[in-house]
Parts: structure tokens; C-alpha cells; sequence
């Protein structure tokens, strides 16, 4: 490839223009919009209570307005610790239409985690629910903060749910926190009933002022705050709906499992679902049976998801009793799609499964298959509207030929300002013009179809080969009897590093060590094939649903220390 062309848009449907002219406001004007134009219909249903358009903007705007009561500027940092559940949302656009800053943070944080995220983006409110209420009690004298806003489960629960829900909670978790209002602790359900008056306008430039810091995982390091503009949330949402033209605005109902403190939920659930007008259906956390059960009585049409989301729901032993044929579309995310999974979904429900590629500098979507047009399996299908890719020469400064494994990089308007208060980091992996390093290593077909191999960090090197975990991973999956498995690195004594595979296996399967090592010799080289293999219960995921395959890599390190050290 002497010089840089764009193959991909050859494939695009008519439906999907090449680039396309963004709306330039900020993002909680859709709020606004839908409430004008869809009013009277659903916008969430949580367990039973639904809240209409008309409803979800005039609780935003109620909390926005006691926002700006307790001090908050433009430019402040404001954290939301929630699960899926509608104070999520209502906060997350009350905070934007305040003029704030979401920071958008994982409940099932620890203290150390939490304290953490706090000073290093100096928020200076957060947003809870009761059971996370004493966590952030703790944490607020080390902090910028200054109130925090305590909610629960119940306040949005029908009757009789709301009255039960607190001794189911204290039986579960063993606590009942009662915060009381204070001048630095406000009870959500107090808030609404008190707070009045019109929203103080504040401007924002969508292309220049902050949406969001979503924070990455922190794999290597300390977690880093991505910066995201409205502008690079507007657009990646506009892309989506662009991607999914067959679906209808005002009339779909998505289905919320992905937690929307995560980029990908929160992008192709909630900002998708509040752009178009159309019903979210959350769930606050991912439990199989609760999510056939409702599919089955709400119908969602779209339903963004990982792979273990679909895995688990295809190996439920109930699944049969539950109807799915009312899903249209899902685009899967976070982690490699196993084509068995693909094919048995899509039979199951009779929708469209494809694969998608994104990080959090990204807003998160770069890359996706075509829902209803041409698709290659195995690939994470071609970039979007106004997003170029190109793959480089790992040891080189230089573009990689086509099928030549190189490092992923990308650009476009959904690509982030940078990590907050990092300008070094931010240098590392984004260029003056635009140009964003993923860290990902892949290659790109003749048609322009791009192939994941792996994260840069995750190569495994053993006997001078380079070994990638998702070539193997995929082979796995293709055994009847795996449920899940996994790929890392160990060290070896000879090889350097040595293949290993953590394995779960399905209900009632006694497959062996030697057979799945039989099975993987007929369909790997030999310097491939997992030299050692764990069986597991289950693996360690994020709350996304994305295995963790460093935390087993560092179990592994543990081990070996351990064993040294005796």
C-alpha cells in the first residue's frame, strides 16, 4: 500500500453514506427533542415502572436545576456510581444540561478505586445508591468532594416492589443504610419533590467542552480519564443510528444489560435510545434467566451485548421456553464473537449478530460489520462514516501491506481529546493530526475488511514465534463441549513463554485434558497448541462482560513467585 485509500466504502449499502454532516449541539438537546416529539411514549422501563419522555426530561431537568442550587459551574467534574437503573439517566443528562462534566464510575469499586477516581478527576459531587452511600463517606475527606446525592433501587420501583425491595436488600447484603438529608447529603427522592424553577443556560461548544471522562480499565498502570467532547459522543451515536438504518425511530425498544458507566452501553443503549426517541429496557445487572424472561414479555428489538452475554443465554438449560424472536439486531462488542456463537444466536432468535471494534478513546465504535449488508466472519467489519484506519509495521514507521499483522490505528470525529491531566500519555498514542494508536494488532483485507489478531500487550512469544490468543481461543470455541476459554501467557524455563488455556466447560461435559489437546493439534501448528489446561467454574469478567485475561495472567505470576520463593 504506497498511499492510502478507503476500499471499505466499495461495500457500503446505499443506506450508509461514506461521510456525513453532524449535528453540532450538545448532547442533552436530544432530551429535549424527544420529549417535545415523543412526549407520551415509553422512554425506560426498570422492573416493572416505565417513565415517559415527558417524565424523563422534567426529572433531569429538576435535578439539573438543584445542581446548579448546590454551586455547580461549568467545567465541574460530577460522578454518577450506578447501575442501570433510570436515575442513571436522568443523572447523567442532568449533569450535562447543568453544564457539568460526567465521570462516570463503576459500583463495584473499592474504596482505594474510588478514591482514586475521585481526586484524580476531582469530582466534586458523586451520585450513588444507598448500599455505595458509606464508601463514599469514607472517601470524601481524602477528595475535592463536597455532596453527595444518595438514591436506591426502590425509588423506582411500582408498589408493592418499593415496600418489599429494602428487606430483600438487607437480607442480601446484610446492611440497611438510612442516610438522612443534610447540608451535604441529598436524598434523590427529596431533590424531586423540592427542587423547581428553570435550568441557569449555559453554553457549551459541543467540539471543545467535555461530555465525559470515562475512565479506562487500567491494565497497565493507573486507570486513565479519556477525555470525550459532546461532538465525539453526538457523532459516534449519529454513526450507530446511520449503521442501524432498519431501525425506526420512535418505535424500537433496546435493551439495556451493558452498564452504562461503560462507553459502549452508555453510547448504544442510552445516548442511541434518547437520539431516536425509542424505549430502553435496563437491567441492573446481567443475570441470564431474568434476561430470556425479559426478552420474552418486553420484546426488545435491539440488543447491543459481549459475546459472554450471548454465550451465557445460549447454554441456559431453560433457554427453549423463552421467546427471542423479537430481536432484529445486536452489534457485539468488547471482545472477540466465536462464529458458533454467531450462527446458533442468530438461528435462535432469527436476528442479525455482527461484530464491532471500538475503545473508550473512541467513543467507542470504529469498526463494524454491515447488519444487513455484506459481512466477513471473523473480521470486525470496516470503518465508519468519516473513519480512516491503517495498519502499522510494529518495529517500523511504516504502513503494513494488506493480510501484513501490524498495529491498529485510527482517526476520526469520535476519536478523544486525550487523558485528562496526562499530556504525555495523550502524546504516546495520539498524534498532532489526529492519528490514535490502539495498541490492538490486526491486518486489513483487499476489500478493506479489518481482522483483529490480538492487544499488543497479549502476543505471546514462546520459542521465538509469535502465538496470538484469539487464534486459539477460536478454536476452542469451536469444540461442542466449551462453553468459555481463554489464552494467556506463562513463562517457561525454554520457550519463554508457553501457551496455557483456562477453560469452562458446558453443564454435563467431561471432556479431558488429552482430548481438547487431540482436538487442537488437528487445527493449530504444533507451537500453538495450549501446552497446559485449567478447567474453571467460570472466569474473571468485567462488568461489561469482557474476560480478564490479566488478572489471570497475574495469578499465574503469583504462582510462579510463590513457587520460587520456596
Amino acid at each position: 500500500m504506497t498511499t492510502f485509500n478507503r476500499p471499505w466504502h466499495e461495500h457500503y449499502p446505499p443506506e450508509i453514506p461514506a461521510t456525513m454532516n453532524y449535528d453540532e449541539k450538545p448532547l442533552h438537546e436530544y432530551l429535549e427533542e424527544s420529549a417535545s416529539v415523543y412526549g407520551e411514549k415509553k422512554a425506560l422501563y426498570f422492573l416493572g415502572k416505565e417513565l415517559t419522555y415527558k417524565e424523563l426530561f422534567h426529572q433531569s431537568k429538576a435535578l439539573a436545576r438543584y445542581l446548579q442550587d448546590l454551586g455547580l459551574e461549568k467545567g465541574d467534574r460530577i460522578s454518577i456510581m450506578l447501575p442501570n437503573c433510570p436515575q442513571s439517566v436522568i443523572a447523567y443528562y442532568a449533569i450535562l444540561m447543568a453544564g457539568g462534566i460526567v465521570v462516570q464510575t463503576n459500583p463495584l469499586y473499592m474504596e482505594r478505586e474510588l478514591e482514586y477516581q475521585m481526586k484524580d478527576s476531582g469530582a466534586k459531587m458523586i451520585i450513588c445508591l444507598d448500599l455505595l452511600y458509606p464508601k463514599a463517606v469514607n472517601v470524601k475527606p481524602e477528595t475535592s468532594l463536597e455532596h453527595i446525592i444518595v438514591t436506591g433501587i426502590k425509588d423506582y420501583l411500582p408498589f408493592p416492589k418499593n415496600k418489599i425491595y429494602p428487606f430483600i436488600q438487607k437480607r442480601q447484603y446484610q446492611v440497611l443504610v438510612k442516610p438522612e438529608q443534610s447540608y451535604d447529603t441529598h436524598l434523590w427522592t427529596h431533590i424531586l419533590e423540592t427542587s423547581d424553577g428553570e435550568v441557569t443556560p449555559v453554553e457549551v461548544d459541543p467540539k471543545e467542552d467535555l461530555a465525559l471522562l470515562q475512565y479506562t480499565g487500567g491494565t497497565t498502570g493507573f486507570p486513565k480519564g479519556v477525555m470525550l467532547t459532546h461532538h465525539n459522543l453526538v457523532v459516534n451515536t449519529q454513526m450507530s443510528r446511520k449503521w442501524l438504518y432498519n431501525l425506526e425511530g420512535g418505535s424500537e425498544s433496546v435493551l439495556g444489560v451493558l452498564p452504562f458507566f461503560h462507553v459502549y452501553g452508555m453510547t448504544s443503549v442510552m445516548n442511541f435510545s434518547v437520539m431516536t426517541g425509542n424505549k430502553m429496557i435496563l437491567m441492573p445487572k446481567f443475570e441470564p434467566e431474568d434476561v430470556l424472561k425479559v426478552i420474552d414479555k418486553q420484546k426488545p428489538t435491539l440488543f447491543p451485548g459481549a459475546p459472554t452475554i450471548y454465550i451465557a443465554l445460549l447454554n441456559h438449560p431453560q433457554l427453549k421456553k423463552y421467546d427471542l424472536s423479537s430481536i432484529k439486531a445486536c452489534i457485539c462488542g468488547s471482545a472477540p464473537l466465536p462464529h458458533e456463537v454467531q450462527e446458533q444466536f442468530e438461528r435462535i432468535t432469527g436476528g442479525k449478530l455482527v461484530e464491532g471494534y471500538g475503545l473508550t478513546e473512541t467513543s467507542p465504535i470504529t469498526h463494524a460489520n454491515f447488519v444487513w449488508g455484506n459481512r466477513v466472519s471473523g473480521s470486525v467489519g470496516v470503518p465508519w462514516p468519516d473513519t480512516d484506519a491503517k495498519i502499522y509495521k510494529m518495529d517500523v514507521d511504516e504502513e503494513a501491506e494488506f493480510g501484513e499483522v501490524g498495529e491498529i490505528i485510527v482517526k476520526g470525529p469520535q476519536v478523544m481529546r486525550g487523558y485528562w491531566q496526562k499530556p504525555e500519555e495523550t502524546a504516546q498514542v495520539l498524534s498532532e493530526d489526529g492519528w490514535f494508536k490502539t495498541g490492538d494488532l490486526g491486518y486489513m483485507d483487499e476489500k478493506g475488511y479489518f481482522y483483529i489478531v490480538d492487544r499488543k500487550k497479549d502476543m505471546i512469544i514462546a520459542g521465538g514465534f509469535n502465538i496470538y490468543p484469539r487464534e486459539v481461543e477460536e478454536v476452542l470455541y469451536e469444540h461442542s463441549e466449551i462453553q468459555e476459554a481463554v489464552i494467556v501467557g506463562v513463562p517457561d524455563a525454554y520457550r519463554g513463554e508457553t501457551v496455557k488455556a483456562f477453560v469452562v466447560k458446558k453443564a454435563g461435559s467431561d471432556i479431558t485434558e488429552d482430548e481438547l489437546d487431540a482436538f487442537c493439534r488437528k487445527h493449530l501448528a504444533s507451537y500453538k497448541v495450549p501446552r497446559i489446561y485449567e478447567f474453571r467454574d467460570e472466569l474473571p469478567k468485567t462488568a461489561v462482560g469482557k474476560i480478564l485475561r490479566r488478572t489471570l495472567v497475574e495469578e499465574e505470576k503469583r504462582k510462579l513467585e510463590g513457587t520460587e520463593s520456596v
